[in-house]
């Protein structure tokens, strides 16, 4: 079992850019183990988030073995995101959508 996970290359951009939207991101790329590569909270609401980088073919965005299996016993929001904007959309439309 690796102890440390691999930093994708678009990772400190998102971050960044979900920072500037008003997000907190706490960094858990290190983890290993499955575990995302980090934690997002907004307005109250947390979401762990795979980082998968866009410039790297298919088949090298799917996940390993070990996130399959974290994401599947994971009782939370969990989602893959490629794009800052797929995390700001997530949260957009699960704030509208609680509210109704």
């Amino acid at each position: 079992m690796r102890k440390h996970g691999r930093v994708d290359g678009n990772q400190k951009y998102m971050v960044d850019k979900l920072r500037r939207l008003g997000i907190s991101v706490a960094i858990t790329s290190s983890q290993g183990s499955g575990f995302p590569d980090i934690v997002c909270g907004y307005k109250g609401v947390n979401l762990l988030v795979e980082i998968k980088d866009p410039d790297k073919p298919p088949s090298a965005r799917k996940l390993t073995p070990l996130e399959e299996a974290f994401k599947e016993s994971w009782g939370g929001s969990y989602i893959v995101a490629t794009d800052f904007e797929q995390v700001w959309e997530w949260y957009q439309s699960y704030l509208f959508n609680s509210v109704r």
